[in-house]
């Protein structure tokens, strides 16, 4: 026989309505474990097992080895990464490393290109001298051979905050836009060769960014950004302050905090460009 309950359940006759909480009663009825009971109880009796001295000492460097572990394994999680690990002093790292490598094979490949105009005017021979002189002077437009000389110097830097890498600073770094604006002035002030970060810009140059880089000539440049033009250093600079460009250099200074300086020079070295090739020169008879 079974006895409804009003909730229309049935429970069998003679069974505890609390049955199905055995964990629950255990917990209630015996809450001393039957081990600690035991061990009570042997302790009493005088037959509980006794730890020498040897022994507590290994539990207690136990206990103590743990416990340092522990607290090492806390400080390791929290401990902040050191600032120079950031991504991007690393890729800044990277770059500085890349451009030492391409300043060396620059170097080297300055040095055939040499050979390769010395081995062309002993082509030519000394018999047209004018010959001689439209190539050289095709060589220097190109871009294709050293030069040097005096001009202006065209100096830009990224803000300060941004070179703390703060955050929000993006706009106040240089961009290619600005290289190529100052470059596009320098060349309508009469710049006869121009150079940025010792790369010299030829007809095939791009001014470009690839992420967070602006590349010359496929080269990762840094701040800061120096423009090196050859030319007349008073016409220049005359010129240049009539351009749009120094409007230019005036707007990312108020605005972007992007600082910026044109000054004459004395005498500046140029290297050649990296994409010229042999000038040919036709003979007329």
């Amino acid at each position: 026989m079974s006895t409804p309950r009003p909730g229309g359940s049935r429970i069998p006759v003679g069974r505890r309505p609390d049955a199905s909480m055995t964990l629950l009663n255990e917990v209630t009825e015996r809450p001393l474990d039957p081990g600690y009971a035991a061990a009570a109880q042997a302790r009493a009796a005088g037959t509980a097992p006794r730890y020498g001295p040897v022994s507590r000492a290994l539990v207690l460097l136990a206990a103590a080895a743990l416990g340092l572990g522990g607290v090492w394994a806390a400080k390791a999680l929290r401990a902040p990464l050191p600032s120079g690990e950031s991504a991007r002093a690393v890729l800044i790292e990277q770059i500085r490393e890349r451009i030492a490598t391409s300043e060396e094979l620059t170097a080297q490949n300055d040095g055939v290109r040499t050979e390769i105009n010395d081995l062309q005017i002993t082509a030519l021979g000394s018999g047209d001298a004018q010959v001689l002189d439209e190539s050289s002077d095709l060589a220097v437009w190109a871009g294709s051979t050293a030069v040097h000389g005096p001009g202006v110097v065209v100096t830009l830097e990224d803000s300060q905050r941004a070179q703390n890498n703060e955050p929000g600073t993006q706009e106040q770094r240089v961009q290619d836009f600005d290289l190529q604006v100052v470059v596009n002035g320098l060349w309508a002030s009469g710049a006869e060769a121009i150079a940025i970060n010792g790369h010299r810009l030829t007809a095939a140059t791009a001014i470009r960014t690839a992420g967070e880089a602006v590349l010359v000539d496929l080269q990762p440049l840094v701040t800061p950004y120096v423009v090196e033009a050859i030319g007349d250093p008073l016409q220049m600079r005359t010129s240049f302050a009539r351009t749009s460009a120094a409007t230019h250099l005036n707007t990312l200074s108020s605005q972007f905090s992007i600082p910026s300086s044109v000054s004459p020079a004395d005498d500046l070295v140029l290297p050649a460009g990296t994409t010229s090739g042999l000038v040919n020169v036709t003979e007329s008879s």
